[in-house]
């Protein structure tokens, strides 16, 4: 196609919650974790992540070409479990598998993977109690472990995060929000001819439904929960102008209830 010729398109954007966490299940597990304030997922979290990538693979009109995730351990996991079951070989549509433990092999060029710091947790007393907060109130990740437990070869190691540091413990309400639509723009304009899949925390999927259907106001997001958004871009020239975006969940679709 010649430059100087218009091409339009969607961009769809998925911003998903991570997995059931283990300590709201086992209310002992915090007296004995070396780091209360990041719980991995039970086993179920783990296989209702997998069942949603499987989900994504089977149901979505598009194809999901990265994915993006909060540095929490509940949401590396959550994407393990989901770039797993996007990329594996001899997929069967039909199959019950309820794990990737099933899964023999995946092709990682199907979809990439990158932490983003900006799509971390909400850091303030509502989300994380200040019981389990380190103590100098610095949350501390080793990201190379954790980008170990992505799936061989999929880390895009070319990454550029757009945010180099999480945000401040007492972040206020209004300021996560802020972040969270924010940094699904700012993902979406660094990549606008790819979908993108964000992998996030309950606010952040309340938020990315709320921030851009007006009038609205979230009152669940289960685990797993998704919202789908989609939004025209227009090359020319070697540039983009992207429109804004549509909400297209429905209340009660995809784990999450909201008003009106």
């Amino acid at each position: 196609m010649d430059s100087s010729e218009t091409k339009t398109y969607y961009q769809n954007v998925v911003v998903m919650r991570h997995g059931d966490r283990i300590d709201h299940f086992d209310l002992t597990w915090v007296k004995t974790a070396e780091t209360p304030w990041d719980p991995p997922l039970i086993n179920e979290g783990l296989a209702r992540a997998f069942h949603t990538g499987r989900t994504f693979r089977n149901l979505l009109p598009f194809p999901i070409h990265r994915v993006f995730v909060s540095p929490f351990l509940r949401c590396v996991q959550t994407a393990s479990e989901v770039v797993t079951a996007l990329c594996a070989v001899d997929y069967d549509p039909d199959s019950d598998s309820q794990s990737s433990i099933a899964v023999g092999s995946i092709d990682p060029s199907k979809v990439k993977v990158s932490i983003e710091y900006g799509l971390c947790e909400t850091l303030r007393r509502e989300a994380i109690s200040p019981d389990v907060v380190p103590k100098d109130g610095i949350f501390r990740f080793d990201v190379p472990q954790l980008e170990a437990m992505l799936p061989s070869g999929t880390l895009d190691r070319t990454f550029e995060p757009v945010y180099k540091e999480l945000p401040q413990w007492e972040e206020t309400v209004m300021g996560g929000r802020s972040r969270y639509k924010q940094i699904i723009k700012a993902l979406a304009d660094q990549y606008p001819s790819e979908n993108l899949l964000s992998l996030t925390h309950a606010e952040g999927v309340a938020t990315s439904v709320s921030e851009f259907l007006e009038d609205t106001a979230v009152a669940e997001v289960d685990y797993c929960a998704y919202s789908e958004l989609r939004r025209p871009i227009s090359w020319k020239n070697e540039s983009f102008t992207a429109g804004n975006f549509e909400v297209l969940t429905k209340s009660g679709q995809n784990g999450i209830v909201f008003i009106p």
